[in-house]
């Protein structure tokens, strides 16, 4: 089949529009965390909330474009890099991982009185208050933690951004999604992502988009400062495009990531077919999985643990804190920052199903098993669990 990828620019105005930066509201004062539930914590095993929580209001005027990060808080991101934080974060967000802390502080602003805001993946996430903790003792001193995290934010119907390795990652494999430059025509003929095409947000034409209303579609512009891609993306989810993404830190990121790449915009080469995908290869041991052939079924999986356990190797990869407060049947609790070492010492001949408590560390754990080349089925369980009456479960939707 052949594959296409549109990059569509929308203009900027560049008199006024670029000039300077509109002064943004301050968000309300931080809240005090909640009260930690009985047993110490929130979310899935035991962890201990952050000392400043923050809702949703206050985080927001920090992630709204145009974001100055010299005016505003930084938005840090603790969730895994590409299953993750690559093709979703909240605008304005840099990504450490919170499992590779010590490998990634050096992302850190060099200010300690910065003010910087942790979130992960809600509620059941501990990643964010852990790295909060550790900035913490780094000698940070103006740190608090969006507990609401990224379902609370895609969940009030707020724009997601994509990361620029997500970005060159799809002109790799030549997906079908539409890019969209939103800067003015005579600022796109000097130099876009390649593939691009124009719509300036000043001339916005809607027939230029896709007829289909679910096509993936990917805005972007002349980065933090510029919101012209945040006003396109609004007009096209006014028009009924329901998979609307902005790519935030836009043209700038990318082309000093790909310099060699970079080229005018005004007469692209057309980009070549791209050969059919091969189908995933079905597991030789029947697991059965959803659309991603590398994630479990749910209701499978369930059934398994319920029936005969010993059919998985389960690898539990939470905070052995939160593992030893409640697993899966027959799980081995591992966490994430010891699976590295631990890899080849797993038992060879059966599917290996990686856990957590949202599915964004088992992803992470996948990810190291398929770097480190490891021989043998591995799968991710990408849910959210919980515990009831002593037992974990799947939480119920």
């Amino acid at each position: 089949m052949k594959l296409k990828l549109l990059v569509a620019a929308v203009s900027i105005a560049l008199i006024g529009g670029c000039a300077q930066t509109p002064q943004k509201p301050v968000g309300a004062e931080a809240k005090p965390a909640a009260a930690p539930a009985a047993g110490g914590g929130v979310g899935v095993g035991n962890y201990k909330p952050y000392t400043k929580i923050v809702d949703f209001a206050y985080v927001k005027p920090h992630a709204t474009p145009p974001i100055d990060r010299a005016k505003t808080a930084l938005l840090i991101d603790s969730r895994p890099t590409k299953p993750r934080f690559d093709p979703g974060h909240i605008p304005g967000s840099i990504n450490i991982v919170d499992p590779l802390f010590d490998r990634q502080k050096d992302r850190l602003p060099a200010d300690k009185n910065k003010e910087i805001i942790f979130y992960c993946g809600g509620p059941a996430c501990e990643l964010s208050h852990q790295s909060a903790y550790k900035a913490e003792a780094l000698g940070h001193t103006n740190i608090k933690v969006f507990q609401g995290g990224m379902p609370e934010w895609e969940a009030r119907g707020e724009l997601v951004s994509v990361s620029t390795a997500f970005i060159n990652r799809i002109l790799a494999e030549k997906q079908d999604i539409v890019l969209v430059d939103s800067r003015p025509d005579r600022v796109f003929a000097k130099g876009s992502i390649p593939g691009a095409i124009n719509i300036p947000d000043n001339k916005f034409d809607a027939a230029r988009l896709p007829a289909d209303k679910n096509k993936p579609i990917i805005f972007f512009c002349g980065g933090l400062i510029c919101d012209l891609s945040d006003k396109s993306a609004h007009k096209a989810r006014q028009l009924g495009y329901k998979n609307v993404r902005v790519y935030t830190e836009g043209y700038p990121a990318w082309l000093e990531a790909n310099k060699a790449a970079a080229a005018p915009a005004a007469a692209p080469a057309a980009a070549a077919p791209a050969a059919a995908a091969p189908a995933a290869a079905a597991g030789g041991s029947g697991i059965e999985t959803t659309a991603d052939k590398l994630v479990i079924h749910p209701a499978f999986f369930e059934r398994v643990v319920r029936e005969n356990p010993a059919r998985l190797t389960i690898v539990d990869v939470r905070r052995a804190v939160q593992c030893q407060a409640g697993t899966w049947p027959g799980a081995q609790c591992i966490p994430l920052e010891e699976l590295e070492g631990k890899l080849a010492a797993l038992p060879k001949g059966k599917p290996i199903v990686f856990t957590c408590a949202t599915g964004a560390q088992a992803s992470m754990a996948h990810d190291m098993f398929v770097d480190k080349k490891m021989q043998g089925e591995a799968y991710i369980l990408d849910a959210e669990v919980e515990m009831a009456d002593g037992k974990i479960r799947l939480k119920k939707k």
